[in-house]
């Protein structure tokens, strides 16, 4: 819970500043980064209350506790990211349509900075605490602020081309961003779904298999005791 409410914190204020330099500099670029964090950091709300379920015992009708909320949180996760991928891409495409170049572009540079420094933070944070209580949830919220920080770093170079005379590098770095988005989201939705099937990762049968020393017991009748 520390750990979440340390993340929003951060998030919050990061996404916060670049919304002052997104209303300032019109910058779609910067605006689907900002949606982002913002979408980010409301991501910390559906997990505190799953972290908050999983402390509840067993109960007659759920014998096995409540570790399915986890999987009903990453859901909740997955629609809010989708929703900024959604609104990041609708921007940029209306900026290409229309073209329009960004003002103030040192602190949209600085902005993206910014991104990518809160974005690590948090990364190296979730990451570190998913791993010492061991929530898969967690890890992946963390690798997924590492990307959102390289994202950031986009912005940095949209602004590079606007200086060099390429007004349509705001809203292409925009639309790139949007893209990483989604991939984000599909990545997401394939790690949460196997979990809620109660799949395995690739590997982790043999990895048994190979520990236990019956790794050719199991394709065979014929073993003798020493497998």
């Amino acid at each position: 819970m520390r750990t979440l409410a340390l993340s929003l914190i951060v998030l919050a204020v990061t996404a916060a500043f670049q919304i002052v330099i997104v209303v300032l500099s019109g910058s779609v670029a910067l605006l689907a980064d900002s949606v982002h964090n913002v979408g980010d950091a409301l991501t910390a709300v559906p997990l505190a209350i799953a972290f908050v379920l999983l402390r509840r015992p067993p109960t007659a009708r759920l014998t096995y506790g409540w570790g399915r909320a986890e999987d009903f949180a990453g859901l909740a996760v997955i629609a809010i990211i989708l929703f900024s991928a959604v609104y990041a891409a609708y921007e940029s495409i209306d900026r290409l349509i229309n073209p329009s170049a960004p003002s103030h572009l040192t602190a949209t540079a600085i902005a993206g900075l910014v991104g990518f420094i809160g974005n690590e933070w948090v990364a190296i944070y979730r990451i570190r605490s998913g791993r010492r209580i061991g929530s898969a949830a967690l890890v992946a919220d963390g690798y997924h602020a590492r990307v959102d920080g390289f994202t950031s770093l986009a912005v940095v170079l949209g602004v590079a081309g606007v200086a060099l005379g390429f007004e349509l590098a705001d809203p292409i770095v925009g639309l790139a961003i949007s893209l990483a988005i989604f991939r984000i989201v599909w990545q997401s939705v394939r790690s949460i779904g196997l979990r809620a099937m109660d799949g395995v990762e690739d590997g982790t049968i043999d990895s048994i298999r190979s520990l236990a020393g019956v790794d050719g017991c199991a394709r065979s009748s014929g073993c003798g005791p020493a497998g």
